[in-house]
């Protein structure tokens, strides 16, 4: 029989939907992600005994003194095994999941009720929400919403209907016929029967229904956790692939107390709300003996409230005035509280550079959120722009498949460790195993299995897909999937026995100090060659955070270091990984300012500082970058620079009278010749800082044959007869009409407009826009080239001239008068590449914001500034 692809049908739908309901999805995710936010600020701001006071009084109010008691201690045992914040943002997602799920839910099993056409279309639907394994939602949460709260949100609202939606119909439908009838008789309108008569007898059915709900909610809310959702799923989660006992036994214990008191409390609801529970309940009261009926007494609703509001009222006081927690110590401020989301896998190596950057950002002065995450969600999260960067992946070899994946949607920081290994080890009392080939002859002395990590993981797919059928081992063997705490689990059970075990491990990693193991030898070269540690970030991050990423493309661990740092965190505990971090900089002083060193804390002042040299510059992108550029550096060095902008004609006499002292965009030998020819004598150039530079036309690449200047001649009505021009006093304006023009007969078919460098740019951006033809004076380098797809017009009869050198001139007197500044000017020097860098920063901190772009500029480039003016020591 063919196979149907029915998981292509489903996944092509899912991407249609994705590129194609985007903005109902950006909708859903902001208006959850909302009522998360307002709901989380409100259980996480008061104290927690408080708050458990607060909540304690409404269970008393729903279901008596014993219950609250007993709530309160709940409540309080969270408190004390430090899980209160996780356990709140818990509470949060299943309030909010279960407000949407019952907001949908009691509608439809109303409809459903009511029609039984309804109800028979909807039925097959709830089978399938109910039956189908709730980790599958999460895959579709992710392609739509990303990572975080509002995937495991959705999941959860359609995991958790079907129950709401089924009691409310059976409920509904269990109302006797006859009441219904009477209601009928009497002439009433069915809206009136729905709420006077069937709702109300329904409502303990409903009650049920909705307490399903919350339960089946909270249930999903914890596996919601391996996709970034925050709460006891997270730490459920990180147990679990850690396979520690005391982490996975305390988050479950504070889910098994919010388990039970969100099913009593909403059991004893419907003790409120329904007429028949009220009946109930009043016959249990009278029936209660006189000794015990302290127990039994509950405050009425008007005192509950009361009392809710007081406690509420003081818990806002307290955490409005409270505030006295130290936080993390700001050593310099450069962050100033921006948020940073780092993502980690839960590996040795992951987790301790992680926790490091965390507390490094901290000192500096940033908010550094981490979360665990599985190998695929931390790489979608990160392509999706949910994380902002990540430390651990394993390249070219281990992580290939996700960075070939992802690679258009991330950006790769560097590497900070290597080289690494993978392999497969046995103990070293295990004989006669030297290399894999050794392992297939002996698959009954290992039971037939190799104790893999987590299946998501890159080795893992490398030891299915090349290792074990390059050396025959998948005929023999198994892999066991599962996570790396439990193979090192595993591994020690087996060493501590004697037993024979193979296992996936990689080099570095502290097992090999633990235990005496043996690395299989891989001849065929199956691994491939070692990997290096890289970081990741999502696009755009470095542009965004220049000073993170020039901090995070220096970064490099040796070997002791690294294992050092992963020694001191295994022995601070699970849940204090930043305490082991602060120990281990506490033992390598100087580390935090070497890897996250402040920028600007260590500009020394130059031998001239003090002086106030006068720049001038003309309103090109390349002299208006250099400018504020060389105005930041001199000002680090102490100098007190001024700059202004001239005309070129301007420039040059200012300068050979003493009015500007220099200027670096010198266009020599030939664009500005003629005003060298007549100032030199009372100026000096001090040298070249850029080379290879060109005068052109360009016209649009849409214009067709149109590669050189001789083909612009007979097509003046193709560009309306002009060529649009710069500055009038510029020696390429002067170029063009008094040679270039006359050379290709193109002076009386074409008229040069005056204007401006901008105007000209503003006329090409629109010419661009409507695909009409324009030709435009440029040179090369240009941003231009990189925006738009231009022609360069091929002068073949070199009517331009020699291609240019950028100069810095000056007055003459200029070298004496800063003689450290001119020794600096001498060796500058500039790559295409930074001059691009440079001015598309400032493009992008805009007009107005020159400085803030060349800060960023230089933020990324660490050193420039004292390359560029390097002061002896």
């Amino acid at each position: 029989m063919p196979r149907l692809e029915l998981g292509s049908w489903i996944n092509s739908g899912v991407n249609w939907l994705r590129d194609n309901l985007s903005w109902l999805f950006d909708f859903i995710s902001n208006v959850v992600q909302g009522m998360y936010d307002g709901v989380n600020t409100v259980l996480s701001g008061p104290e927690p005994l408080l708050l458990a006071g607060i909540l304690a009084l409404l269970a008393w109010w729903l279901r008596g003194l014993l219950p609250a008691v007993l709530a309160f201690l709940g409540f309080a045992l969270i408190d004390s095994i430090e899980l209160w914040g996780e356990a709140m943002n818990t509470l949060a997602l299943v309030l909010v999941a279960g407000v949407i799920t019952i907001v949908f839910a009691v509608p439809l099993g109303i409809w459903s009720s009511r029609n039984r056409a309804v109800s028979a279309v909807i039925r097959p639907v709830l089978d399938f929400m109910q039956t189908m394994p709730a980790f599958v939602y999460l895959i579709p949460g992710i392609f739509f919403f990303g990572l975080g709260v509002v995937p495991g949100v959705v999941a959860t609202v359609i995991f958790s209907m079907p129950p709401g939606v089924r009691m409310t119909e059976l409920g509904i439908r269990q109302v006797d016929a006859e009441l219904v009838e009477a209601a009928d008789a009497f002439g009433t309108h069915p809206r009136r029967t729905l709420l006077r008569v069937q709702l109300p007898l329904a409502l303990p059915t409903i009650m049920a229904g909705v307490n399903q709900v919350i339960m089946l909610a909270l249930s999903m809310v914890v596996i919601a956790g391996m996709v970034g959702a925050e709460g006891l799923g997270s730490t459920v989660f990180q147990a679990i692939s850690s396979v520690d006992v005391a982490m996975g036994f305390e988050g479950g214990i504070a889910v098994v107390i919010l388990a039970m008191y969100l099913d009593r409390m909403t059991s004893a609801l419907n003790q409120r709300v329904s007429p028949l529970a009220r009946r109930a309940l009043a016959k249990e009261k009278a029936k209660a003996l006189s000794g015990l009926k302290v127990l039994h007494w509950r405050p009425a609703t008007s005192v509950a409230m009361v009392g809710v509001v007081v406690l509420a009222l003081v818990a806002g006081g307290m955490s409005m005035f409270g505030g006295d927690d130290e936080g993390p110590k700001v050593s310099a401020n450069v962050g100033k509280g921006q948020s940073v989301n780092i993502g980690y896998i839960n590996w040795d190596e992951g987790v301790a550079s992680t926790f490091l950057w965390k507390e490094l950002l901290e000192q500096r002065g940033f908010k550094p959120k981490v979360q665990s995450y599985d190998v695929g969600a931390l790489y979608t999260g990160m392509a999706a722009g949910n994380i902002d960067f990540e430390t651990d992946s394993w390249l070219p070899t281990t992580h290939a498949s996700y960075w070939s994946k992802y690679k258009s949607k991330l950006e790769n920081l560097g590497s900070w460790y290597g080289p690494t290994s993978l392999e497969v080890a046995v103990p070293s009392y295990v004989k006669g195993v030297k290399t894999l080939e050794d392992l297939e002859k002996k698959s009954s002395t290992f039971k037939k299995k190799i104790v893999g990590i987590e299946p998501g993981a890159g080795e893992m797919k490398l030891m299915q897909d090349k290792v074990m059928p390059g050396y025959g081992l998948n005929k023999d063997f198994s892999l066991v999937k599962g996570s790396t705490a439990a193979m090192l689990s595993q591994l020690d059970r087996s060493y501590s026995k004697k037993e024979p075990i193979a296992v996936t491990l990689w080099s570095p990693h502290w097992a090999y100090d633990k235990y005496k193991l043996t690395k299989l030898k891989d001849p065929k070269g199956a691994f491939g060659k070692g990997d290096h540690i890289d970081t990741l970030a999502r696009k755009g991050f470095s542009k965004e955070n220049p000073q993170v990423a020039k901090w995070i493309k220096n970064f490099k661990l040796k070997e002791k270091q690294l294992t050092s740092l992963e020694s001191a965190i295994q022995d601070a505990g699970k849940g204090k990984e930043q305490q082991g971090v602060r120990a281990w900089l506490k033992q390598n002083p100087g580390m935090a300012n070497k890897l996250a060193p402040v920028p600007g804390g260590a500009d020394q002042k130059g031998k001239d500082a003090g002086a106030a040299p006068m720049i001038g510059y003309f309103p090109w992108d390349e002299d208006i970058a250099t400018t504020y550029l060389w105005k930041n550096v001199l000002e680090r060095r102490g100098y007190k620079p001024e700059i202004k902008q001239y005309d070129v004609g301007s420039m040059f006499t200012g300068m050979s009278t003493g009015q500007v002292d220099v200027e670096f965009d010198g266009w020599l030998p030939v664009a500005q010749k003629q005003y060298w020819d007549k100032y030199k004598k009372n100026l000096v150039d001090v040298g070249s800082w850029y080379d290879k530079t060109s005068l052109e036309i360009a016209v649009p690449s849409y214009v067709k044959d149109v590669k050189s200047l001789a083909d612009l001649k007979g097509k003046a009505g193709t560009f309306d007869g002009k060529i649009v021009g710069i500055e009038p006093g510029t020696g390429e304006m002067k170029l063009l009409k008094g040679k270039v023009l006359k050379e290709y007969g193109l002076d009386k078919e074409y008229k040069v407009s005056d204007g401006s460098s901008p105007a000209m740019l503003a006329q090409l951006e629109r010419s661009y826009a409507k695909k009409e033809p324009v030709a435009v004076v440029l040179w090369t380098p240009h941003w231009a080239y990189s925006k738009y797809k231009l022609t360069k017009l091929a002068d073949p009869k070199q009517a331009f001239g020699a291609s240019n050198q950028l100069h810095t001139l000056a007055n003459k007197s200029f070298p004496k008068k800063f003689p450290e500044f001119n020794g600096w000017l001498k060796k500058w020097h500039m790559t295409e590449k930074e001059l691009a860098t440079l001015e598309q920063a400032i493009q992008d901190a805009g007009k107005g914001n020159e400085e803030k772009g060349v800060q960023k500029w230089i933020d990324a480039h660490p050193g420039i500034v004292d390359k560029m003016a390097p002061v002896a020591s």
